[in-house]
């Protein structure tokens, strides 16, 4: 069956426990519409306990398990709902890919004095202070868990960098430390380094640090027996670490765990690849560039080119390594990096991920089942979203499951009209799929004379009328207006 994965949750996702519990109720009908994976968020504790979305990670070995900042669940349920959501989805054939926060901590139990510089927020390679002494929360101890699982008490040699400093003004400090006065090495050059990005961020040259993330990753995945990782913020953390971290992960579990990483780059292609070159392909990433496509032919309308769609994107230039998205809870509206697509153009841009032959496609919490809150925005006034369930997905991602096979053959002509036929194969009949961001159109394609004299009718129901295959296995098939059909023999 076709890949295909679901992000179960969103930013504002319902807090009070319920998410994993609703997770063990979907499970049927999420293998009934196809999906072979589901991506959780960060299970352990965070720092602002029941409330926290996971990112601000405390305690990586408090799944829901302890009475620590406040709370003994997290904000998605205890450790016991947890892995009974995961039990549930995996009795339906579901893989769990859980989400992986080790690039910095937060919320630490107690203060230390160490030796800093200021460096400018804006080029972090820059020092403008000299070497002054400060306090910060970089002790961690754990006094809700004791040392159930693990002895390791963090402190300020396990980190490279922190924002806070008692009595003083919110600022990055370099801590001054025996594994390097200078960041970690990435990648690119952005803020000159880009290493440190928020809380405590974690010294990976630390040996200790590392035996330790290394030895909690195998006790992860003993509790869960998890199938895939997502790996948060690899903008910030050393491509030799997670090199390393999967390597030993993947020896220890016995199981060659998938890994799809969050290099957040739209239009910068060359930085994907050059990631992807640099960790020697153990991993994929999101297609940041295609999900930025997206967002701007919604908001360009017919003025945009449809064939430049897959322009300078990781699924067209390395497919395998690609896991497209139209949606994340990164992109979506009021957060620091959104760029939401317009609800017009979202089931067209889901046919282009689901049902061509490129790309790992992963589909979006509100996209399936809507969504609403408030949050403030850059002005700081509360704003209420509205999220609808995007018109058509259940019967989208059907389409992928059962008809989304064989050889594809494009018809990409049209800078305002794009069509394409999957073939089909030994098992599954094919599909015609025809988009448009402007007027209706129709557009011939050959389907094959094995179909000639046979009717194609809309799954989507945006036409009732059928295409009749002529006696050369060609069809007029339409396309509706600022809309997709899709279209399978009857």
């Amino acid at each position: 069956m076709n890949p295909t994965m679901i992000q179960f949750f969103h930013w504002y996702s319902e807090g009070d426990g319920k998410l994993w519990k609703e997770a063990e109720k979907q499970a049927r009908y999420l293998a009934k519409l196809g999906i072979t994976s589901v991506w959780f968020p960060p299970a352990y504790k965070g720092t602002n306990g029941g409330y926290s979305i996971g990112y601000d990670a405390y305690d990586l070995y408090d799944l829901g398990e302890f009475d620590q900042k406040g709370t003994l669940p997290t904000k998605y349920g205890t450790k016991k709902d947890y892995t009974k959501a995961i039990k549930a989805l995996k009795k339906q054939n579901i893989q769990i890919i859980v989400d992986i926060v080790l690039g910095h901590k937060a919320g630490g139990d107690e203060l230390e004095k160490f030796k800093v510089v200021k460096v400018d927020e804006e080029n972090r390679e820059k020092v403008i202070s000299e070497v002054i002494e400060i306090e910060s929360y970089t002790k961690f101890t754990f006094p809700g868990r004791g040392k159930k699982y693990s002895d390791f008490e963090w402190n300020f040699t396990c980190f490279s960098g922190v924002d806070y400093a008692e009595g003083m003004d919110s600022h990055i400090f370099k801590i001054q430390s025996e594994y390097g006065n200078d960041w970690e090495e990435m990648i690119d050059d952005e803020k000159g380094n880009y290493d440190y990005l928020m809380y405590n961020d974690i010294e990976h040259r630390n040996p200790f640090v590392r035996e330790e993330l290394n030895t909690w990753a195998k006790w992860y995945f003993d509790q869960t027996d998890f199938d895939g990782v997502r790996l948060d913020a690899l903008k910030h953390i050393s491509f030799d670490f997670y090199k390393e971290w999967l390597t030993l992960l993947r020896s220890n579990s016995g199981k060659d765990i998938f890994a799809v990483g969050e290099y957040w780059a739209p239009g910068y292609l060359h930085l994907l690849q050059k990631y992807i070159e640099v960790t020697e392909g153990c991993m994929s990433l999101f297609d940041s560039s295609l999900q930025n496509n997206f967002h701007t032919a919604s908001r360009e309308g017919d003025s945009y080119d449809l064939r430049r769609i897959f322009d300078e994107t990781l699924t067209q230039a390395d497919p395998m390594h690609s896991v497209s998205l139209v949606a994340n809870h990164d992109t979506q509206p009021l957060q620091d990096l959104e760029a939401p697509v317009e609800p017009w153009f979202k089931p067209i841009a889901y046919a282009l991920i689901l049902l061509r032959k490129d790309g790992y496609p992963c589909v979006f919490y509100p996209d399936l089942y809507g969504a609403h809150y408030v949050d403030k925005d850059r002005e700081g006034n509360d704003q209420e979203i509205f999220m609808p369930k995007v018109d058509g997905i259940e019967e989208l991602l059907k389409a992928r499951k059962d008809h989304a096979y064989g050889e594809q053959h494009d018809y990409f002509e049209d800078a305002n009209c794009l069509g394409w036929v999957r073939t089909g194969d030994d098992e599954h009949t094919g599909c015609v799929v025809v988009l448009s961001n402007k007027d209706a159109y129709n557009k011939p394609m050959e389907v094959g004379t094995l179909y000639a004299g046979k009717k194609f009718k809309d799954i989507l129901k945006r036409f009732k009328e059928k295409v009749m295959i002529d006696e050369n296995g060609w069809g007029d098939f339409p396309a509706p207006a600022g809309n997709v059909s899709v279209w399978i023999p009857e």
